[in-house]
């Protein structure tokens, strides 16, 4: 009996000493505690959105839209060559802004169809001349949607002839009141359908946006993270570059580029778009040095590992291997047609690629979000 006892204060004690020493006591089967459950408050998450980021961003664009008006007004009645690299310059400016909203289809510029109205490639050059010749066309209607926004502005003051002078000539000519008022008609219409966009946000969708903070496939972080990942993957990476490249159709199709008429700006368009996605993923403020909470920011708050690596940093660092690779490029217009082959694009569209899976698999599942859109090109 003593003996018994005596095991008994000894394993007591020995358990007393594993309690006291700073370790935690091994759990039964030797399966590790639960985790702590991650808090995140997706409502301050969509406020650095929609306050810093995605209202900034398109009221910096409607500036540049207002300064590309400014610029077509002075073009108007003096279609000088001077005249006409200003209004390419403020055409240039207002495109790299667009990139920086493109991404933000939801809402008030899903309503309205922003995307399609503003930037929808490669435009019909055959249906814009058509709209000139009859006068009497309606930009308004889905039909008119491939000559209208950017692109048809891209043919209008870069494609109508080989030279600057062949194109300003063509704004001298007897019909030049009808390609004015073509151009006129295209900025009203890309014009009129931002500042509504924007006004919306401002009148009442920011609130509702904010509000809706749930975790469902219906509310605001969920969508939005789905629409984010659906404009990188199929506008960004395939419209831009996987599309021209040929890598869904096995052969090149420069005349797909965003920007075709103007072979330098491409890539620059690219690039901007790209700088808008990471940006967003790190919750960066709009024309600021400064950030709040982002993508980023949940997925450290989860401490998201992938291979025992940090995930954001994985994302970061695949963003930035996509740009050096891009930036090393020459015009896509002269990768594509000055290389049988374009190797380099092709590698460049590689690490574009990569990001991909990060986003749509790693990412997404590490905040339990669905991806509410079917893949249909294979990759």
């Amino acid at each position: 009996m003593n003996r018994i006892v005596l095991l008994t204060l000894f394993s007591m004690a020995i358990l007393a000493c594993s309690s006291d020493n700073g370790e935690e006591t091994p759990p039964v089967d030797g399966k590790p505690d639960d985790p702590k459950e991650v808090t995140f408050e997706r409502s301050t998450l969509l406020v650095n959105w929609a306050d810093n980021i995605i209202i900034p961003s398109y009221e910096a664009f409607v500036t540049d839209l207002d300064g590309l008006n400014s610029a077509f007004e002075t073009f108007r009645p003096d279609a000088s060559t001077e005249n006409l690299l200003a209004l390419r310059n403020a055409w240039l400016a207002a495109y790299k802004s667009w990139q920086w909203v493109s991404m933000f289809e939801i809402g008030p510029a899903e309503n309205v169809g922003l995307r399609l109205n503003i930037n929808t490639y490669p435009t019909n050059i055959d249906r814009i001349e058509q709209n000139i010749v009859s006068t009497g066309y309606d930009l308004s209607l889905p039909s008119n949607r491939e000559a209208k926004g950017f692109p048809a502005l891209d043919y209008l003051i870069n494609g109508l002839g080989e030279s600057d002078e062949a194109i300003v000539s063509k704004y001298n000519e007897v019909d030049r009141d009808a390609l004015i008022s073509y151009i006129e008609a295209v900025l009203n219409d890309m014009t009129t359908l931002s500042k509504e966009v924007l006004a919306s946000w401002k009148d009442g969708y920011r609130d509702s946006f904010i509000a809706n903070d749930g975790s469902s496939a219906t509310a605001s972080v969920d969508r939005f993270v789905n629409d984010y990942i659906f404009y990188y993957e199929k506008f960004l990476r395939a419209g831009k570059m996987g599309i021209p490249l040929g890598v869904f159709s096995g052969s090149a199709l420069p005349d797909k580029l965003e920007a075709y008429y103007k072979g330098d700006a491409s890539n620059v368009l690219f690039l901007e778009g790209l700088s808008a996605v990471q940006d967003f993923f790190n919750g960066k403020h709009f024309g600021k040095s400064s950030s709040g909470e982002s993508l980023a920011s949940y997925l450290d708050a989860l401490n998201e590992l992938k291979n025992g690596e940090d995930l954001t940093d994985l994302i970061n660092g695949q963003f930035d291997k996509a740009r050096e690779m891009v930036s090393a490029l020459d015009p896509f217009l002269e990768e594509l047609e000055n290389n049988a082959v374009p190797t380099q694009m092709s590698l460049a569209y590689d690490e574009v690629q990569r990001a991909v899976p990060l986003l749509k698999v790693d990412m997404v599942s590490a905040m339990s979000i669905s991806i509410d859109f079917v893949d249909a090109d294979g990759d």
